[in-house]
């Protein structure tokens, strides 16, 4: 289940909209839904756009792996950082991911356990 996280942060820490698009098209389902405590969306495109929205508000952070995963049936769950590359995070979130039957990304559940003040 390494495999979701890693092709979940990578759509995250695509650089433009072309690579975003793709990876979601290839790693996600169509009918994928993203809901955090600060947003909430709806099929690819509109998580395109939430992405899109993130990379803007921090410009140069990546995201980045924090422990391990869990996993079991079709569900994966993980911390992630955000943050300048090879530095602490600045934000660290829990999300909990659901997989289709073809393995890809269908539902996220995602928390924020650390935000900037």
């Amino acid at each position: 289940m390494n495999t979701v996280r890693e092709r979940y942060l990578a759509t995250w820490n695509a650089p433009d909209d072309a690579i975003r698009s793709q990876l979601l098209r290839e790693h996600w389902s169509e009918s994928a839904a993203y809901i955090d405590p600060l947003t909430e969306a709806a099929g690819l495109e509109a998580i395109g756009a939430t992405i899109a929205a993130v990379r803007e508000q921090f410009p140069g952070f990546v995201f980045s792996v924090v422990g391990e995963a869990d996993a079991h049936h079709r569900q994966v769950r993980f911390q992630w950082g955000l943050g300048a590359a090879d530095a602490e995070p600045v934000v660290i979130g829990f999300d909990v991911v659901t997989i289709d039957d073809a393995g890809r990304i269908e539902h996220v559940l995602g928390f924020l356990d650390r935000v900037p003040g």
